[in-house]
């Protein structure tokens, strides 16, 4: 099981996520690519909340396929194109991490791959097999 890492001499995470993660040895180890809010049959759905949605469930997808779940995540990358959509995000975000806490950075950027993709979701996951 992983071991979640956040010090007293730190001020305490302020959303969903831990300021480290300690793996046991011999885990395996799942990098899971950036996703973004596409769905299987390529469409992207309109809004912030329905692309966060959609990249959180092909995250899951891809960790589901290892045999892992948002609870093997050790570290997860967020980026979002618009500040104004971390409410929304993080909503979305808490839904799916539930309880998980995984060390998290969040990046507001300028552009990504597509125009109309505002949200992306990558991490690393690992599991004590």
């Amino acid at each position: 099981m992983n071991k979640r890492h956040n010090p007293a001499t730190v001020a305490a995470p302020i959303g969903t996520y831990s300021h480290g993660i300690e793996v046991p040895a011999g885990a395996r180890w799942l990098h899971v690519a950036g996703e973004v809010g596409m769905a299987p049959d390529g469409s992207v759905p309109d809004g912030i909340e329905a692309q966060s949605d959609q990249a959180w469930r092909n995250v899951v997808a891809v960790l589901e396929s290892a045999g892992m779940g948002v609870e093997h995540l050790v570290h997860v990358n967020h980026w979002l194109v618009k500040e104004d959509h971390f409410a929304a995000y993080a909503k979305v975000r808490a839904k799916y991490l539930g309880d998980a806490r995984p060390a998290s950075t969040l990046m507001i950027v300028k552009a990504l791959a597509r125009p109309e993709f505002l949200v992306e979701v990558g991490g690393v996951a690992a599991k004590a097999d």
